[in-house]
């Protein structure tokens, strides 16, 4: 009689329910954080302009501290009379824009720089490196707190102090990449068919170190969102009456004792806003790892 080894057929069956779970896993933990940032993208941008909410400034004081769900107020007021859930959505627009712009200006400018050290290298390489090198020497939330107090509290000056110090993290990723495409057998084609570097940089290496720039610029949006709201809520930031949550949480805590909600919703705002941006990093980065 004839023996079958069922072994390795057994062993692929077993292993494919397997595989497609972790597989689904994979897939929910890189679209739930996505779909709770839209949605607070979409809430923050787009809800002021459907929900019936009022100004997030100019409120009556005659309507302060009103509690949750009160009429016309779903999370109540603050000590001004100002509606909480409309300052909470104009904060959030104002913290999403700050991270965006700071990250945007981090990839595009110190992308560049790391791209193009790493890519010429020699003396571009040896004088770009240092000069980041300099920069990332020093304490950069010391230096982003100097640079923000002399500057003066605003929206777009936050903008600058804290992409100042997002760029030379951009480069050295940008650059590590760069560095490690540049030994690959197509990038030698490019050079030996007499490629212009600009077309090469744009064609060959943009793409394939653009991943790992927008993994990372994913988790830097947590980062600048938090920095920011120490900013505002040190008085360096989004100077008040304008809403943001690092100063909605600043004024609430000088009376969190009678009404703590003033502090309570802003901070779970941020802090789930932040987790977000985190899980979509990190399953980002373990997704493009393995290509």
């Amino acid at each position: 009689m004839a023996v079958v080894d069922a072994g390795p057929a057994l062993v692929e069956h077993a292993e494919a329910p397997a595989a497609r779970t972790r597989g689904w896993v994979g897939s929910l933990g890189l679209v739930l954080p996505a779909a709770v940032v839209a949605l607070i993208a979409l809430a923050c941008f787009v809800g002021p302009l459907v929900l019936p909410v009022p100004p997030p400034i100019g409120g009556s004081v005659l309507e302060s501290y009103l509690p949750a769900f009160s009429p016309g107020h779903l999370l109540g007021t603050d000590p001004n009379g100002n509606d909480i859930l409309s300052r909470i959505l104009s904060g959030g627009r104002s913290s999403l824009i700050v991270a965006v712009a700071v990250n945007l200006l981090g990839l595009l400018v110190g992308g560049t720089l790391g791209a193009l050290s790493g890519f010429v290298g020699g003396v571009v390489d040896t004088v770009i490196m240092r000069v980041l090198d300099v920069l990332i020497a020093f304490p950069s939330l010391v230096l982003t707190l100097a640079v923000a107090q002399s500057l003066g509290p605003s929206q777009t000056n936050t903008i600058l102090a804290l992409a100042f110090f997002s760029i030379p993290a951009f480069a050295r990723i940008s650059r590590a990449a760069t560095l490690r495409l540049r030994e690959l057998p197509f990038m030698a084609s490019a050079v030996l068919c007499g490629t212009p570097g600009w077309r090469i940089l744009l064609r060959h290496v943009a793409p394939n170190i653009a991943p790992q720039l927008i993994t990372f610029g994913m988790l830097g949006m947590g980062i600048v969102i938090v920095i920011e709201g120490a900013l505002s809520f040190l008085g360096l930031g989004i100077p008040p009456p304008a809403p943001s949550w690092g100063n909605m949480i600043s004024q609430g805590q000088q009376s969190i004792s009678a009404t703590p909600m003033l502090v309570v919703w802003p901070s779970a705002v941020l802090f789930v806003t932040v987790l977000a941006f985190n899980l979509l990093g990190e399953n980002l980065r373990v997704r493009w790892s393995g290509r």
